[in-house]
């Protein structure tokens, strides 16, 4: 994230940010996601049963993943903030960060209604098909467009989407209460967001995604937390 925030440009013909509100955008994104974190473990604390994840009453569930969606997509969303900061002000800053989040919350409504305790198999399937999206133009597209948009944050947010579609669903398959899943796929769209694309780097995650829901069909016991403890 260093490199990607040193390299940030102001568009052409802006007046110069003021430093202070470079830092006070950055420090409020950085902050929140943090502060959500916090909250996001603590709620998901002892409720992760793998594929067999109860989702709970609908506002418990959108709760949680609210929370669980400002910490995992803030940090990667902070060059954007700058250029939204940039273009529009630090009054814009809210309004952008948001309009991002909202088109999160609105796919943890439709997690909510696909979603049920499901076995193995269907959590294999589901990682094997995300595996594949991963060499689509389509997913490529939409990551491009994740790194560059800075209009509207319901606009940027719905190409992040486009973009980490098929990360989240790996999330929701083998356990959308998982700590640990959490913090691999923000660790993935992190990267995807602020790094430019390396095709051997993407192609070997593609595969490695893919292999991993071969292996859950094959052998779901090699694959630990797929299943609640005995």
């Amino acid at each position: 994230m260093t490199n990607d925030l040193r390299n940030f440009r102001q568009p052409a013909g802006a007046a110069p940010m003021p430093a202070a509100v470079s830092r006070a955008a950055l420090a409020a994104t950085l902050g929140l996601a943090a502060a959500c974190w916090v909250v996001s473990i603590w709620q998901m604390n002892g409720m992760d049963m793998g594929t067999a994840t109860p989702l709970g009453t609908f506002g418990f569930f959108i709760a949680v993943w609210a929370a669980m969606m400002a910490a995992m997509m803030l940090p990667g969303a902070a060059p954007a903030v700058l250029r939204r900061a940039q273009a529009g002000g630090v009054r814009a800053v809210p309004l952008f960060v948001g309009s991002y989040l909202a088109i999160w919350a609105l796919a943890g409504v439709a997690v909510y209604v696909v979603d049920r305790p499901h076995g193995t198999l269907v959590a294999g399937v589901v990682t094997i098909a995300a595996g594949i999206y991963e060499f689509t133009p389509v997913k490529q597209h939409y990551r491009r467009r994740c790194r560059e948009t800075t209009g509207s944050g319901l606009g940027f947010g719905l190409c992040c989407a486009g973009s980490s579609a098929g990360l989240m669903a790996v999330l929701v398959a083998l356990g959308v209460m998982s700590i640990t899943w959490m913090v691999v796929i923000t660790i993935i769209v992190l990267a995807q967001k602020l790094l430019p694309p390396i095709a051997a780097v993407d192609v070997l995650l593609a595969l490695a995604i893919t292999g991993l829901g071969v292996l859950i069909v094959v052998m779901p016991t090699a694959v630990p937390g797929l299943a609640p403890p005995m």
